[in-house]
C-alpha cells in the first residue's frame, strides 16, 4: 500500500484517466465508425505484466484472454437460462477461449441450439447442476475431520470432488466421511498436499489495517466502509489503518460457516473504488462485480505479497479449516501468505471476492480461496463503490 493516502485531487485524476488505465478494464467491443471516443485499454500495463508472469502469457495473449473472458462472462447468464433443467454447469475453456455449458444427454436439440446461440460451446455431462448441488448440500451437513480439506462441484467432470489431505486417507474418521460422501451422490476423491489455513498475520509495522494483534488486508470499498475477511475480526472493536490512525469498527462479521465482514469508515478516511497496485502495478479501478466463470484469469492484491494472478479453479467449494467449515467459497490457483487475508480478488475490472485462506506460499506456489463479493454485499445490504 502507498505510504500516503490518496488525495482528493489524485483520486479525481485517477477517475478521469480510468478509461485507459484501470486494472483489468475489460476490452471494449470494436467501436462504430461514428464513435469518436478512444478505445478503452483492456488492462493497465502493470496488470498485464502480472498476468504474463503468473500465467506465462505474452502481452498479446493476456489481452486476448481478457477479451475472451469478458465475452464469456457476458454470455454466461443467458446460456445458463437457455440450458434450463438440462444444465450441468458452466466454465471458461482457456484453450478454446470460450464459455462451455455442460448439458445432460437428454437435453432437447432446441436447448442445445439455444445455448449455442447464446455464445457458448456445449459438452455432454452425466449429471445436472441441481443433482450435483444436492450432493454437495448433503456433504455440508456432515462433520468433516481435519484430514478432509474441502469439497466442491466440478461441472467439467460432473462430480462433487472431495479433497483429502495426502497421508490422511487411512484415518478412520476420514474413511467414514468418504464412505458417507459416496452414498450422498456422484463423488470423486482427490488428494491434496496440505490442509487449508487462513491468512491472518500477527501485527507488523506497515500495511494495511490492524485490529487486536492481527494485520489483514482491505478487500473492496463499499459506500460507508469496506469489506474484508470475517476471521480478521478479533472482536476488539476498533480498526486502524496503515498509519495506525483510527478508521472505524467492525459492523458485522461471520466466521466460520462464512468468512466475511465489513468495517465502517470515518475519522478522516474515505472510500474509493480502487484496488491498490503497490507501485508494481497501477492502482486498479473497480467498475462492477460480474462473476468470472471457472477457468477465468483472476488477480489478487494483499498487504504481504502484493499482486499475483492465476485462474478460477472451482466455485461453491466448502473449505474445512481447523476452526470449522466455510461454505460457498471460490478456489483459485493464486498464491497468498499470512497478512493477505481479506484482500481483493479482481478479474478484469470486476470485483470477485475477499481472500480467505489456502495452502502454500508465493515462493513455492499454492491455492487460495475467496468469499464472493456479491454474497457479502447481499448479506449486509451494502453497495459496492464503483468508478
Amino acid at each position: 500500500m502507498r505510504r500516503t493516502r490518496l488525495t482528493h485531487a489524485a483520486l479525481a485524476a485517477l477517475l478521469t484517466l480510468g478509461a485507459g488505465f484501470a486494472a483489468g478494464t475489460a476490452p471494449a467491443s470494436a467501436s462504430s465508425s461514428d464513435d469518436a471516443r478512444p478505445a478503452k485499454a483492456p488492462a493497465s500495463a502493470g496488470l498485464l505484466t502480472a498476468m504474463q508472469s503468473d500465467l506465462h502469457l505474452t502481452k498479446a495473449q493476456a489481452e486476448q484472454r481478457l477479451a475472451a473472458e469478458q465475452r464469456a462472462t457476458a454470455a454466461e447468464p443467458k446460456a445458463r437460462k437457455a440450458a434450463g433443467t438440462s444444465l450441468g454447469g458452466t466454465w471458461y475453456d482457456a484453450t478454446a477461449g470460450t464459455l462451455t455449458v455442460g448439458l445432460t444427454p437428454d437435453a432437447p436439440q432446441a436447448t442445445v441450439r439455444a445455448v449455442r446461440a447464446a455464445g457458448a460451446h456445449v459438452r455432454t455431462v452425466a449429471h445436472t447442476a441441481r443433482e450435483l448441488a444436492a450432493t454437495q448440500a448433503r456433504l455440508d451437513k456432515l462433520n468433516a475431520p481435519a484430514g478432509v480439506a474441502s469439497w466442491h462441484v466440478d461441472p467439467q467432470e460432473s462430480t462433487v470432488v472431495v479433497n483429502v489431505v495426502a497421508g490422511e486417507q487411512a484415518d478412520n474418521d476420514v474413511r467414514r466421511f468418504v464412505e458417507r460422501a459416496h452414498r450422498a451422490g456422484p463423488v470423486t476423491v482427490r488428494h491434496v498436499s496440505t490442509a487449508p489455513q487462513t491468512f491472518a498475520a500477527g501485527t507488523v509495522g506497515g500495511d494495511p489495517f490492524y485490529t487486536g494483534n492481527v494485520r489483514c488486508s482491505i478487500g473492496f470499498s463499499v459506500y460507508g466502509g469496506f469489506i474484508t475477511a470475517g476471521h480478521c475480526d478479533q472482536h476488539t472493536g476498533a480498526v486502524y489503518g496503515w498509519d495506525r490512525s483510527y478508521i472505524g469498527n467492525f459492523q458485522g462479521s461471520s466466521f466460520p460457516d462464512n468468512d466475511y465482514a465489513w468495517v465502517n469508515v470515518g475519522s478522516g478516511w474515505w472510500t474509493v473504488p480502487v484496488v491498490l497496485g503497490w507501485g508494481t502495478v497501477s492502482d486498479q479501478l473497480v467498475r462492477g462485480s460480474n462473476v468470472a466463470p471457472v477457468g477465468s484469469s483472476i488477480c489478487r492484491s494483499g498487504s504481504t505479497t502484493h499482486w499475483h494472478c492465476g485462474t478460477v479453479l472451482a466455485m461453491n467449494e466448502t473449505v474445512n479449516y481447523s476452526q470449522g467449515a466455510v461454505h460457498q467459497m471460490t478456489k483459485t490457483s493464486v498464491c497468498a501468505e499470512p497478512g493477505d487475508s481479506g484482500g481483493s480478488f479482481i478479474s478484469g475490472d470486476q470485483a470477485q471476492g475477499v481472500t480467505s485462506g489456502g495452502w502454500g506460499n508465493c515462493s513455492s506456489g499454492g491455492e487460495t480461496w475467496f468469499q464472493p463479493v456479491n454474497e457479502i454485499l447481499n448479506r449486509y445490504g451494502l453497495t459496492l463503490h464503483t468508478a
